[in-house]
């Protein structure tokens, strides 16, 4: 049985007198219980610690408590003399008065901080008069990940005496059934074994450790100091091949998805290693060492890919291959010469791994990039922000890319953030003696993908969590939260569509009844919807900016004081008796650990687009141009701009333009010929020439363009003899790419109008495409037909369907299912399924015009099928480069010049040099096999 991962850290540091070094006899904790409840995944924990002053004059004392990362105080009060004082969680700007105040009288108000790899530590004191006593309860909240296939619920006890009354309970309460439980640690071990209660009974499962005082001194690191080691309580649920486990209540549910019996997927995994200097000594021993390890975990049928990096890249292979024994054991050679040295160039590295993943592209698999680095980029690109976008363009949501941080050293928020947008995990790598299994275990997470593009949906369910993931583990769990629509239980319905090795599987029936508020309460699913929403939220924000991040906290901030939930955004003002300080408690970032808190730092606002040049900025779009075809306006200079498809726009440097001029090219862009604006190409010096123009009323003709004052790239056209430039209204000519099996420059064809795109006969389905034919950049609309008279329309904003006299306009994210089709409509892409065929529409923004192009994702078996996206990858044998170049094809020699076409099939869209050739000679077949005449 397949098993599942949480974990719970607790760590009790006990009260300690400030003052004066104290006598144990002057203080006494005489009860401390942890009392742990999980349900359905999401634990409640409570620490109640009673204290008494033995002492005869009033002291200040400590509590010190440490709770995981990952969870939120919720409830913080301290209970003297009968006087009630509690924890109130304020907006960080509303607590930040009370910061100045005590830090202005030399008072550390920063009472939560980070220690070691798991936990925070909370700290507050108050002053207790003579023999009296003092009660303080804490209670967090955490929703338990699975990871590495079981539940670990840990807690970690050093009260640093012995306690007369020390209980620890923890209640497991999982309606899908405990498969399991079990209980390990250190305090686990010896006499203290006699100290621990379990039960279990199918549902439900306890686990108690009543230590005496003579028990809490015979641990293996215990004495007469008390406690000092871990329980570690691991179990796991009953799992199935369905739907999974869902929850639900008058207005909220919470979904765990974690199928079993699934087969794994073959994977493809590129390993991008920092050997930086910095990485000198154990870093880079125990990097060696665990990669020796995980290359031995690789099926035969993974692929893979090393890379190392300084100031320089070093590729093992520059393709990646099979994980053969040869291979594995090469690889290991090259693992083993791993050095330190140079300067950390994490760009130039991390774009190489994405472009081994791109072009080895296998149906049924599953790709991977993973980074270790221990620095901050030192060379190269070093804007931080200019990598990860680097680094997102390259991806362009294909695959994951997971971020390991090696050390404290590191910036953390910049690998976390790229993994963010990537969809991949971010995790630190500590540098102890078990950094090499820190890294291994890391690997086993993510070593067997199961799923891949996983999309939960919910027919009635509104305000819903992360619906879309790129892969599922073996050993780990999807969980979704979110609103019933209208508090309708009767009419929600969930189902999973997801991928495996290339098939699509449909999760649709659930094993789990709809509970009563009696068996989980409304309250708690509502709580568990809010903590994952507020997680979720606080990363968001951590990738977006401008408008969309401002509101995205704003919705974190409300939530987190609507819940009572200490998160990075809120505080929580610890109230005291009159005349004592107030103290502040803080979330910290992961890695921080302040001996106060900070307030947070203003950001400045993102830069303004840049104009004329200014570095650092954005290219802007120009106004459009009044009469298309006037050519050489001035140009809108800027750095990395997108441009805006059609006539008039503006291209930045290092951009890549829209096929067709379109508007103005700059500063090292690679245009394309075609129609109405500026070239300009990596300008050195001097004035920018213009071109004669030819006019009629309804042809331009461009005479000459003189490229003397620029320097001009190998593959740009230089125009020495008349271009006819058609207006717009015409249908314009689409450039295609037609790629190839062996990695060598594709073919492309211009080609117009409507073209047949697929037919397959024997699953009766056909599909049209209707090109654009004036922004000259993809397809306007699709027609996919198909058996019993169903008809769907494709358009960028809307889905149509039809049959007989039943017309029906679709619209949002959301599952379709029509006759024999199943359409999932996401923010990009329209991903269509019909039998053994699977095409994905991708949706391009082009300067907010949207365009379409289709891309078939799973090829049909049947041999019968025709249509351009049925064509096999082009072969073809350069015989001729000079004085003008040949391609033999089929045994006929083709007259070919070189250019260059955009290719639509990824996201974002790449300029690629190719071989330009007649449509019917690169087809090898008449073009009117391609054409129909109606959508």
């Amino acid at each position: 049985m397949e098993r599942a991962v949480m974990k719970i850290t607790i760590c009790c540091l006990l009260l300690a007198l400030v003052a004066s070094l104290p006598n144990k006899d002057d203080w006494d904790i005489y009860s401390f219980h942890i009392n742990s409840t999980v349900t359905s995944r999401y634990a409640v924990t409570t620490i109640t610690s009673r204290v008494v002053n033995r002492m005869d004059e009033s002291k200040e004392i400590e509590f010190h408590v440490r709770i995981p990362k990952n969870a939120f105080i919720s409830k913080f009060k301290m209970l003297i003399d009968g006087q009630e004082y509690d924890g109130v969680v304020k907006a960080k700007e509303q607590a930040q008065q009370q910061y100045t105040e005590a830090v202005s009288r030399g008072q550390s108000a920063g009472i939560v901080s980070s220690v070691g790899r798991t936990l925070e530590e909370f700290k507050t004191s108050v002053t207790i008069a003579s023999h009296k006593k003092v009660t303080f309860e804490l209670t967090y909240e955490e929703l338990l990940k699975r990871k590495l296939g079981k539940y670990e619920l840990q807690i970690h006890a050093r009260p640093m005496q012995p306690v007369k009354d020390f209980k620890v309970d923890v209640y497991i309460n999982e309606r899908a059934g405990i498969n399991f439980i079990e209980v390990q640690g250190g305090l686990s071990t010896k006499d203290l074994a006699n100290a621990i209660t379990k039960t279990h009974a199918d549902k439900q499962a306890s686990v108690s450790f009543y230590p005496t005082v003579d028990q809490q001194k015979t641990c293996d690191a215990c004495g007469n100091d008390g406690l000092n080691g871990d329980l570690v309580i691991v179990y796991d649920v009953n799992r199935d091949s369905s739907l999974g486990h869902i929850k639900k209540s008058d207005g909220y549910f919470v979904h765990h998805f974690a199928p079993t019996g699934l087969p794994r997927i073959p994977k493809n995994v590129v390993f991008v290693i920092d050997q930086s200097g910095s990485m000198h000594g154990r870093k880079i021993q125990q990097t060696r060492t665990a990669l020796i390890h995980i290359l031995n975990d690789l099926a035969e049928d993974d692929y893979f890919g090393l890379i190392s990096f300084d100031s320089q890249i070093f590729h093992w292979k520059r393709e990646l291959v099979r994980a053969t024994k040869a291979n594995l054991e090469g690889a290991k050679v090259f693992a083993r010469n791993i050095v330190d040295r140079g300067a950390t160039d994490i760009n130039a590295a991390v774009l190489q791994g994405a472009q081994m993943l791109n072009v080895h592209t296998r149906e049924g698999s599953a790709s991977i990039l993973i980074l270790l680095t221990d620095g901050d980029p030192t060379t190269g690109v070093t804007n931080l922000e200019k990598i990860q976008s680097n680094v997102k363009k390259a991806i362009a949501g294909k695959f994951p890319l997971h971020c390991l941080g090696f050390g404290f050293d590191v910036n953390f928020e910049f690998l976390e953030k790229m993994a963010l947008q990537n969809h991949g995990m971010a995790r630190r790598i500590y540098e102890d003696s078990d950094a090499d299994l820190q890294l291994q275990g890391f690997y086993e997470e993510v070593a067997t993908p199961l799923l891949t593009d996983v999309t939960m949906i919910y027919i009635g369910g509104t305000n819903v969590t992360q619906t879309n993931f790129s892969q599922y583990y073996n050993g780990s769990e999807i969980v979704v939260a979110g609103q019933i629509t209208d508090n309708n239980i009767e009419t929600f319905t969930p189902q999973v569509l997801a991928f495996s090795n290339n098939t699509e599987i449909v999760f649709s029936d659930t094993n789990e009844a709809t509970e009563s508020s009696g068996a989980v309460s409304d309250s708690h699913i509502q709580r568990v919807w809010a903590y994952l929403t507020v997680k979720q939220l606080l990363e968001k924000e951590l990738q977006s900016s401008g408008v969309e991040r401002e509101n995205v906290k704003n919705e974190a901030l409300r939530l987190s004081l609507k819940y009572s939930f200490v998160t990075p955004l809120t505080s929580m003002v610890v109230t005291k008796p009159l005349g004592e300080t107030t103290d502040v408690l803080n979330k910290p970032k992961e890695g921080a650990n302040p001996s106060q808190w900070q307030p947070p730092l203003q950001h400045s606002p993102p830069g303004q687009p840049g104009l004329q040049g200014i570095p650092g900025g954005y290219g802007m779009p120009g106004p459009p141009m009044a009469l298309p075809g006037i050519l050489f306006r001035m140009p809108t200079r800027g750095v990395g701009a997108v441009p805006h498809p059609g006539f008039g726009g503006s291209v930045g440097a290092g951009a890549v333009p829209h096929p067709g001029f379109g508007g103005s090219v700059v500063a090292g862009s690679a245009p394309d010929p075609g129609l109405g604006g500026r070239v300009g190409a990596r300008r050195v010096g001097g004035r920018a020439n213009s071109a004669k123009v030819l006019k009629t009323p309804n042809l331009k003709i461009i005479q000459s363009f003189d490229t003397a004052d620029y320097d001009v790239p190998a593959f740009f056209p230089t125009f020495n003899v008349p271009v006819m430039i058609t207006p717009p209204q015409i249908p314009l000519p689409h450039r295609f790419l037609l790629k190839t099996a062996d990695q060598s420059p594709p073919l492309c064809l211009d080609i117009s109008g409507i073209r047949k795109l697929l037919h397959h006969p024997n699953s009766e389905l056909t599909v049209n495409g209707e090109l654009d034919a004036v922004n000259n950049g993809g397809f306007r609309r699709f027609g996919i037909h198909l058996k019993n008279d169903h008809y769907i329309e494709v358009h960028p904003k809307e889905i149509i369907t039809r049959q007989g006299h039943t017309v029906e306009i679709h619209s949002g994210q959301d599952l379709l299912t029509f006759g024999s089709a199943t359409v999932i409509r996401r923010d990009k892409e329209i991903d269509i399924t019909v039998g053994d065929t699977r095409l994905v529409i991708l949706i391009h923004d082009e300067g907010g015009e949207k365009l379409l192009w289709p891309v078939l994702k799973q090829q049909p078996s049947d041999t019968n099928v025709t249509g351009v996206l049925a064509l096999q990858p082009a072969v073809y044998e350069e015989v001729q480069q000079t004085p003008s170049a040949k391609l033999k094809i089929n045994n006929q020699e083709i007259d070919v010049t070189r250019s260059n076409a955009v290719d639509y099939t990824v996201v974002p869209t790449v300029l690629l040099s190719c071989w330009l050739m007649p449509a019917e000679s690169a087809l090898q077949r008449s073009l009117n096999d391609f054409i129909v005449t109606e959508l």
